[in-house]
């Protein structure tokens, strides 16, 4: 493009005004844009010649990543699932929620969680099944032995290794020699996990000799249960099961139904079972239908008994849990009293008389509570009388043991 300018040097014309002298530039605009891109095309060609960067050009995801509390000998540190999974909070408490159940897919749904310490209702949305990629497992656990765990597309799951079983590794501290001697009581406070503070309180407030079962859902299970051993609580890990009246009533991602087949149930225990670790046991979180149901629950009690672990029935009255269980040999306990089917301080009192009432009367009581805040103040109160009344406060182990010599 040609511009034409003043030039002093040039002579004045006729009529007294000096002439122009045209420029032109050395290239055209489309010129210059072609040397600019091939400028550009040289330094990016440069850069990533002699950068080293092996993952230059992939896409990155950055995340933070903090050592668990108290320090792992083996250096492993903690992350969570790449989508938590929510679920309801209170032992026993069948919360509406939507009809679909996870699939195989990234589907998202909303889970109504009611938090049993206020009666709040809060939903989350949460992400549909679990795959290999998004699976991510929790790392090693402080004080688990290494030889118990065996791991899995979802990360690390119990096993028995060198005669050894998580049964008797991880049941809680109890004199044997007097509970084969007196009445026992053992007590179950279940849905934890999800509601750190509530959490807190159970495992703060309790005695160590009442046994912690948590759900494997919340933001980190595997901390809370980390502070509950760490108090010397016994831990059970509560597996989701199909209700009646699933999926008006649906316990959370990943439930055992009974309408799958024996092995996609065993894929979705693994998932539970690879939440954390440490726990002497399982029990079902709802599922009185699945519980009832021989074809569905007979995989269940095989693998338990497989892998090392107790079981712990809440009482559900068409449960075909003891008949399996005792063919399988799996070390067995069912909750005799509801200690809070309603929660109030003159009816938990109530149920608290009657589980001593059974211990006295048969040597052995199994009582089961949620987590409520009124169910721990008067369990605990009611812990505080037992010597006097001649009875012995055990962990569900020791129930369990002294059920089977019985």
């Amino acid at each position: 493009m040609a511009e034409a300018t003043d030039d002093l040097s040039a002579p004045l014309g006729r009529d007294g005004v000096r002439g122009k002298r045209r420029f032109r530039l050395p290239f055209t605009p489309i010129q210059a844009l072609a040397l600019a891109l091939g400028l550009f095309l040289a330094a990016f060609a440069g850069f990533a010649l002699f950068h080293d960067d092996p993952l230059g050009g992939e896409p990155l995801t950055r995340i933070a990543i903090a050592p668990s509390p108290g320090g792992d000998k083996a250096g492993a540190k903690t992350s969570e699932t790449s989508a938590e999974k929510p679920a309801m909070a209170a032992h026993g408490t069948e919360a509406p929620s939507n009809k679909a159940h996870p699939g195989a897919g990234a589907e998202q749904r909303t889970v109504t969680i009611i938090d049993g310490s206020s009666g709040a209702h809060q939903d989350v949305k949460i992400a549909g099944e679990a795959s290999e990629k998004d699976a991510a497992a929790p790392g090693v656990m402080p004080g688990i032995d290494p030889r118990l765990l065996e791991k899995s597309r979802y990360g690390m799951i119990p096993t028995m290794a060198d005669g050894l079983r998580p049964f008797t590794a991880y049941a809680g501290e109890a004199d044997r020699a007097k509970a084969a001697k007196m009445p026992i009581v053992a007590i179950v406070v279940g849905g934890l996990g999800v509601g750190a503070a509530k959490t807190v309180d159970a495992i703060l407030r309790l005695p160590a000799a009442v046994t912690l079962a948590f759900t494997p859902y919340g933001s980190d299970p595997a901390k809370l249960v980390e502070r509950a051993r760490a108090q010397h609580h016994e831990i059970l890990l509560q597996i989701p099961m199909e209700p009646y009246d699933y999926p008006d009533n649906d316990p959370g991602p990943q439930t055992l139904l009974t309408a799958l087949a024996p092995e996609q149930n065993l894929d979705r225990l693994y998932w539970h079972l690879s939440r954390f670790q440490g726990y002497a046991g399982i029990a079902n979180f709802m599922g009185a239908r699945f519980v009832a149901t021989d074809t569905a629950m007979a995989p269940i009690v095989k693998e338990a008994a497989k892998r090392g672990l107790g079981y712990f029935d809440d009482g559900s009255a068409r449960s075909v849990a003891p008949s399996l269980m005792a063919a399988q040999a799996v070390p067995f306990a069912r909750a005799d009293v509801t200690i809070d089917g309603v929660p109030t301080s003159a009816e938990i009192d109530r149920a608290l008389d009657k589980l001593e009432g059974l211990a006295k009367e048969r040597g052995l009581a199994v009582g089961v509570a949620s987590a409520l805040p009124i169910s721990i103040e008067r369990i605990s109160a009611w812990t505080k009388t037992l010597d006097s009344h001649g009875l012995l406060l055990v962990p569900l182990t020791t129930a369990m043991m002294k059920s089977k010599s019985s």
